[in-house]
């Protein structure tokens, strides 16, 4: 009986395929993201390590924000005897809720994280109504039946 030696593993390609699609935390396949609310804005950074401030890009439409980053491709020239970070365009959506106040983002890089701050829009932010005290008198209308008139 032969035994043939099976070059593939199909399971080792699946996982494989999987990091390089969905990504691990050893190479993560986009950018990866922290978000958090202080006080008054939201907070956003991405870790994008080795990128060129200049090749940051980021457009806003409506209320999704689109980040782009480049990390260029090996020197053809140079011998790599390891090349695990992804290189190439990166790019990732996000879509902001309505109570954000898109026209005053700010952003910053810095130290490889790329920090976008998004205050609260005015009109999300909750706001106190003060009551006055106002007397209310019965009217009797032309047709004999009674309204509250409100005094202020």
């Amino acid at each position: 009986m032969n035994t043939m030696l099976m070059r593939t593993d199909p399971f080792r390609d699946l996982d494989r395929f999987a990091q390089q699609v969905l990504g691990t935390s050893a190479r993560p396949a986009v950018m990866p993201m922290d978000a958090w609310r202080d006080g008054e804005e939201f907070v956003v950074e991405f870790d994008l390590p080795g990128i060129d401030a200049d090749s940051l890009d980021i457009d806003i439409e409506r209320n999704v924000v689109t980040v782009r980053a480049e990390r260029p491709s090996v020197d053809p020239n140079r011998e790599m005897l390891a090349s695990e970070r992804p290189r190439g365009v990166f790019s990732r959506q996000l879509v902001l809720g309505e109570n954000l106040d898109t026209d005053r983002i700010e952003a910053s890089y810095q130290e490889g994280v790329l920090r976008l701050q998004i205050p609260v829009a005015e009109k999300a932010k909750p706001r106190k109504i003060s009551v006055e005290r106002t007397s209310t008198h019965k009217a009797i209308n032309e047709n004999g039946t009674q309204r509250e008139v409100i005094n202020a």
